[in-house]
C-alpha cells in the first residue's frame, strides 16, 4: 500500500490493546539527516466545543505503528510505552 503523508490527515489512530481512539493525524516528524519517519502525531481534543481550547496532542513512535488500513493506522500506544504528550 502507497500512501502520502497528506493522506495521513483522514486516518483515525486506535490503540489495538484496548480500543481508544486517539483521533486523526495533524502532523508528522521527519528525521531529515536520515530521511525517515520517527512519528506520527495525533491532535488533542477540543474541550467544551472548543472554547477552552484543546486537549495536549499525542505522538506515536513510528516503532509503536502495527498497521495502515484504509481508514485507521493500529498502534500499541500503551504496550510501547507511550507517555500520550507532544514534544515542541
Amino acid at each position: 500500500m502507497v500512501c502520502r503523508i497528506a493522506e495521513l490527515q483522514y486516518k483515525e489512530v486506535i490503540d489495538i490493546s484496548d480500543g481508544t481512539r486517539y483521533g486523526f493525524v495533524e502532523d508528522v516528524e521527519l528525521d531529515t539527516e536520515h530521511g525517515s519517519i520517527e512519528s506520527i502525531v495525533v491532535s488533542g481534543r477540543a474541550r467544551c466545543f472548543g472554547l477552552l481550547g484543546r486537549e495536549p496532542g499525542q505522538v506515536f513512535p513510528w516503532s509503536s505503528i502495527r498497521r495502515f488500513g484504509a481508514d485507521i493506522i493500529l498502534v500499541e500506544g500503551k504496550a510501547a510505552g507511550h507517555q500520550g504528550q507532544l514534544r515542541r
